[in-house]
């Protein structure tokens, strides 16, 4: 067991005592004191601890390595010795000066074992060395939730950066320091933090070094500055004088004591009263005072990987809100990406050690804010035709489930498409300009609605690889009518509708829009013009000819729904396998009541969709509706070979119990029935409680079918009939004739006693097959991979999928399996493989 140290107390600074060695001179093998106060044991002692000091053991004259003299061995307090404040003629007599209620004197409270140097007394070091050190000051930004101020530190990567911008820059030069990622840009004159990629209120940033917390917080708060730095300065003369019990006063009444570096308190003014005139009792409480982020903040976050190896976009849906806790595209993002950055450290673990990996960015794209702002002016609309009933169901509604409604209006679709497009070109070129050495690609991905959206977009886009690429149609004011009236030639129709090599053909034959109008697909056939040409001539010259513009004005205000120019709407292709369609989504099978085709293109709404300036390599849909819709808009089957013109990668990742959610494969292979791809857990394997259900679900099958061939065997051997021994003897062509059922029933039984194997067989046949349909080939909208993917849901959530139906649909934000996910097939481009999952 190791000596307890002694302590040896220290007298007040500026005392002058030349102290010799007490009872003769200091014994060979003895040093001198520590800097933590205590006496050192002597050399050759066999526990190698500091020893008591007997009578008084005082440093050498000619020592320079102790900061004062030291005087008076001061006893510990009640053993009737003096105390450093009292008078001289009173031993027990109280300190001399006024006190702070509630304060604590040096030795006060304090552990009776406690070295000087953790009351911050003896603070004795070497030669040309300080007892002060300075404080290491660290970076916070000021942050509102939920109304209240919340103080978060930087990285420590950034705040490293801040620190040193902060010490080398002058008082007037104006600094910005780009922070998490370069997604905020801090300005050190103004002391405030800003986004740099969308909208969000400035934050407050903060230079920390001194933190209090009150019985009311639940973390330490930082103080301002200028109070730091004021209780800065007496901490550090209270070190150097070895002088505690410090008073730090403001202006607003308020104290700070310190009574020795592991204890100091904040008191608040006595006289403020609370709210019912009384004193109150939580401000007679002190606060706890701590100095530097070690013992408030722990270990910090060290900072996101510099360097960018993908940037993804993500879409949100219908409403302001993006999941259960009713948070902004913003604040969902945000949890996504830090849940990107955790599962990159163990799942990518080996190449970030090797610097292969980086990090993916994830950058929200909001459009709800355009679509409602007052450019449009549509919730003011929709507010005075709002009935004042069921407020709150009404105010829901009209911020939610109408943005479905307004999608499918051509006013407001190319409003949301615009601003969606837009959006992402400006954000790419934004990120490019301050990443100048970016060399990654571009996904996109969204959620419900955005999903819809960004499948629309990429649907209509134009295949780089075409010769002469379609231009895009334009329809102004939402009016699905305008754009023929601008149309002033056929000419001018057939170049915007990417038909302009026609003209010439069409000139020959002398034919107008109402010429046009008359001729058959077989008139246009003899023509020498191609199956898919003809058949967008013919819609084009119904849609253009004057006779039909008026019949479509005289409706009752409706927009007429059209099918999209270009690739998106090119009609079915009804020749063989050397005529292949260009059109993206087949209508085959789809007829009117008089028996013929006709082309629905997808049935989007007819708007002008952008073009976007760059080629995303996948596309990930959360909970998406996709299906639903084209099902809806008359197409009964995606075209096998049909991708986009510019993705090459789709994923449809979706819930089990996603109410909004909708498959896609069965539209494109409608022959076969495959299960969707099971999503592993992020963890490895497969959720505990769906391993037990599938294998009760092979149990209660076995289980069933032994009891099935058991029952079987039981009823052939009850009717067996045993024959009297009269009946025994028939006639032989009756006893040949009776002897076949036995024998059939003999074969029955052997049959019956070999089904438990052949079942086995067929049951390891059938997954077999299983396997084999996992890797059946869906189509080229995925590269003729899978494109259904499903989440595994919680055990708590297969309780009741009833309750859980909501949540599910707004579940992917915090999914870690669906990050995971996406990480994987990201770096998969990159040659970066997934690493096995810790468990």
């Amino acid at each position: 067991m190791a000596c307890p140290p002694s302590r040896v107390p220290p007298t007040e600074f500026g005392q002058q005592h030349q102290a010799g060695a007490v009872d003769g001179e200091v014994p060979a093998g003895w040093s001198l004191l520590t800097t933590d106060g205590l006496v050192p044991s002597p050399a050759n002692s066999p526990l190698g601890c500091p020893q008591p000091v007997g009578g008084e053991v005082r440093p050498p004259p000619d020592t320079t390595s102790l900061s004062a003299p030291w005087g008076e061995a001061e006893p510990a307090r009640g053993t009737g010795k003096l105390h450093p404040d009292a008078p001289s003629g009173n031993p027990n007599a109280a300190p001399s000066r006024q006190e702070v209620p509630g304060s604590l004197d040096r030795w006060e409270g304090q552990p009776e074992d406690m070295t000087a140097s953790s009351r911050g007394e003896g603070a004795n070091v070497g030669p040309g060395l300080s007892p002060y050190e300075p404080v290491l000051p660290h970076w916070f930004y000021c942050k509102m939730e939920d109304s209240k101020p919340l103080w978060t530190p930087f990285s420590k990567l950034d705040s490293l950066v801040l620190e040193e911008k902060h010490c080398s820059a002058s008082e007037l030069e104006e600094v910005v320091v780009a922070t998490d990622g370069g997604r905020y840009d801090v300005s050190l004159a103004r002391r405030s933090r800003h986004a740099v990629y969308w909208q969000e209120a400035t934050s407050e940033v903060r230079r920390c070094t001194w933190f209090y917390k009150s019985d009311k917080d639940s973390r330490f708060n930082p103080y301002t500055e200028e109070c730091s730095q004021k209780i800065e300065n007496s901490y550090k003369e209270a070190v150097l004088t070895n002088e505690w019990n410090r008073r730090v006063e403001f202006s607003t009444g308020e104290v700070i004591i310190l009574h020795n570096p592991k204890l100091m308190m904040h008191f608040q003014p006595s006289g403020l009263l609370d709210e019912w005139g009384s004193a109150s009792a939580e401000l007679s409480k002190p606060w706890a005072v701590k100095r530097g982020t070690e013992q408030t903040y722990g270990d910090i976050y060290a900072g996101e990987p510099v360097k960018v190896d993908h940037l993804v976009f993500m879409v949100h849906g219908i409403g302001p809100a993006c999941d259960i806790r009713f948070r902004s595209i913003i604040q969902c993002v945000n949890d996504f990406r830090n849940a990107s950055l955790n599962l990159l450290q163990t799942h990518f673990k080996k190449a970030q050690d090797e610097q292969k990996v980086g990090r993916v960015e994830f950058l929200p794209v909001n459009w709800y804010c355009t679509l409602h702002g007052e450019a449009t002016g549509v919730d003011e609309d929709i507010r005075r035709i709002t009935l004042p009933s069921i407020g709150r169901l009404r105010h829901f509604t009209n911020e939610t489930l109408l943005d479905l409604f307004f999608y499918n209006s051509p006013t407001y679709c190319q409003t949301i498409v615009d601003t969606v497009a837009s959006e992402m070109n400006q954000l790419l070129a934004l990120f490019q300009q301050r990443n100048p050495h970016f060399s990654g690609g571009v996904s996109v991905t969204g959620h419900s609605l955005g999903s819809l959206i960004l499948f629309d977009i990429l649907t209509n886009q134009v295949d780089p690889s075409s010769k002469e690429p379609a231009p895009r149609q334009s329809l102004p004011n939402g009016n699905s009518h305008s754009r023929t009236k601008n149309v002033r030639s056929l000419e001018e129709a057939l170049k915007t509708h990417g038909l302009s090599e026609f003209h010439s053909v069409l000139e020959r034959e002398r034919l107008d829009f109402d010429s046009l109008v008359l001729c058959s697909d077989a008139d246009l056939k003899e023509l020498g013009i191609p199956l898919g040409p003809r058949k967008k001539i013919l819609s084009l010259a119904k849609k253009l000819a004057p006779g039909q513009e008026r019949r479509e004005e005289e409706q009752m205000g409706e927009p007429v729904v059209r099918a999209i120019p270009g690739r998106a709407s090119m009609p079915r292709q009804e020749g063989g396998a050397g005529e292949q369609s260009r059109s993206p989504l087949a209508t085959r099978g789809l007829a009117p009541l008089n028996d013929k085709p006709v082309d629905v293109g997808i049935g989007q709404v007819m708007v002008n969709y952008p073009h976007l300036r760059f080629e995303p390599e996948i596309f990930f849909a959360f909970g998406s509706p996709i299906g639903m819709f084209l099902t809806v808009r008359g197409l009964k089957r995606i075209d096998p070979n049909y991708k986009f013109p510019t993705c090459r990668r789709f994923f449809n990742i979706y819930h089990p119990f996603d109410p909004v959610a909708y498959r896609l494969e069965p539209m494109i292979v409608p022959e076969v029935e495959l299960e969707p791809m099971l999503i592993p857990h992020h963890k490895g394997r497969k959720r505990m409680h769906l391993e037990l259900k599938d294998s009760l679900t092979r149990m209660g099958s076995d289980l069933k079918n032994g009891l099935f061939c058991s029952l079987r065997n039981a009823w052939l051997s009850f009717t067996r009939v045993q024959l009297p021994v009269a009946q025994l003897l028939p006639d032989p062509p009756a006893a040949s004739s009776q002897a076949a059922p036995r024998e059939s029933a003999a074969r029955s039984e052997t049959d019956g006693g070999s089904s438990v194997q052949q079942h086995d067989g067929e049951e390891e046949e059938g997954e077999q097959q299983q396997e084999e349909k996992r890797e059946v080939k869906i189509g080229m909208l995925n590269g003729g991979n899978r494109i259904d993917y499903v989440l595994q849901e919680k055990p708590i959530e297969s309780f009741n999928e009833y309750l859980f139906a909501l949540q599910s649909h707004l579940c992917y934000w915090e999914s870690e399996d669906t990050a995971l996910l996406i990480l994987k097939e990201i770096y998969q481009t990159l040659g970066v493989s997934l690493e096995q999952a810790p468990h």
